[in-house]
């Protein structure tokens, strides 16, 4: 197939698959980009959802850019990027004349508070499965427990959180180095 139809056909399918944000995207991109298309690793993954928090716009946006360019240079981030925005412009359009309309129901309610409950468990999953790839050592466990408290203790801003761990993790693999030598 067709390098940029593949990419724009698996962002499309993420996009329409991916409700509750960006994090409930996790799971679907570990499985179709890293197990079935290979075209990432979870470390990647890992990375490129990183960057994308911290930068401007929208986490599943950024990173299928991201996962986009790797794959096809600069071509593949913009039709990966149509990819996950096209099936989230239809359906937003579509539903934005009937939500208000319909959002009163009970029913309607009770949907989407099961469907938020769903979210919630595809982000644990796929936290559970990145877990285990990201936290490899004592120093990395360190931080996971430093970050973790005060994300849920302070109101700090996400990229302080990421600027600092990535100045930790510089700085504890130059330690590391010198231990070695």
């Amino acid at each position: 197939m067709n390098i940029y139809l593949d990419l724009f056909l698996t962002f499309a399918k993420m996009g329409v698959m991916t409700f509750g944000g960006g994090y409930a995207m996790l799971p679907i991109l570990q499985r179709e980009i890293v197990q079935k298309k290979k075209w990432a690793s979870d470390e990647e993954i890992m990375d490129y959802f990183a960057i994308g928090q911290c930068t401007p716009g929208i986490i599943a946006v950024n990173t299928a850019t991201f996962i986009g360019q790797k794959t096809a240079g600069n071509l593949g981030g913009i039709v990966a990027t149509l990819g996950i925005v096209f099936p989230c412009f239809v359906i937003i359009s579509l539903l934005a004349g009937v939500i208000e309309t319909f959002s009163h129901l009970v029913f309607v309610q009770k949907a989407f508070a099961g469907i938020r409950i769903c979210v919630c468990v595809l982000i644990l999953n796929a936290v559970m499965k990145l877990f285990n790839k990201a936290i490899v050592d004592k120093p990395t466990l360190v931080i996971f427990i430093l970050v973790t408290i005060l994300a849920y203790f302070t109101a700090i801003n996400p990229i302080i959180f990421v600027v600092a761990a990535a100045i930790a993790g510089i700085v504890i693999q130059q330690l590391k180095g010198r231990e070695s030598k």
